[in-house]
């Protein structure tokens, strides 16, 4: 039995339409999983700097018993840690300017902290508490682990951008609303050393 030109041409056309369908169903279950890495190494950054925080009330109790007159200071890092925690990113509208935002207020709060951990340096008995000494161990880790995260999250970022960006893929990503996100990047004057001063 001989196959017309017409029926050959239906079946070729269905076999296309079929090998571009199942590529294009891969290509989009690949960038949503790359996508769904992104946005949990972000949750990932934001959970550290959670942490960062729900530490911070603890260390300030602890100075204020010995460091009663560094009132500003402490008054500093309630307000920072404040304005650092009502700050969220959703990475469904995350803008570059809302990021900045965040790490600006994040950079805040990290400041703030460095001045009250200087504070030890005019209060002997401070210096020598083992509750002041295990916080600042525990935000030094912090402060490592939201380093970490960060630079987690870029590079899950930066995956995600390759995947999206990379031809063919970019035609599929443009169609099903797939679009660059952000990275964390080091704040304007980040690479000089900051100066901590009362």
């Amino acid at each position: 039995m001989k196959l017309s030109k017409g029926i050959i041409a239906i079946i070729a056309v269905i076999a296309i339409v079929f090998v571009i369908g199942s590529w294009a169903a891969s290509a989009y279950n690949s960038m949503v999983g790359v996508q769904e890495q992104a946005t949990t190494a972000l949750a990932n950054v934001q959970s550290t700097y959670q942490r960062r925080a729900d530490l911070i009330p603890n260390l300030v109790e602890t100075v204020k018993g010995y460091a009663a007159h560094e009132k500003q200071t402490l008054e500093d890092v309630v307000a920072a840690r404040s304005k650092a925690t009502s700050i969220t990113l959703d990475p469904a509208n995350m803008t570059p300017e809302k990021l900045k935002e965040f790490q600006q207020a994040q950079g805040e709060l990290g400041s703030a902290l460095g001045r009250l951990i200087a504070i030890q340096e005019n209060y002997p008995d401070l210096k020598a508490n083992e509750n002041f000494k295990d916080l600042q161990v525990q935000l030094e880790g912090t402060e490592n682990r939201i380093n970490e995260a960060r630079n987690k999250y870029n590079q899950a970022v930066q995956t995600y951008n390759v995947e999206i960006r990379s031809f063919p893929k970019n035609i599929f990503a443009g169609l099903f609303g797939f679009d660059k996100m952000n990275k964390f990047e080091a704040e304007a004057g980040a690479e000089k050393a900051p100066q901590v001063k009362f």
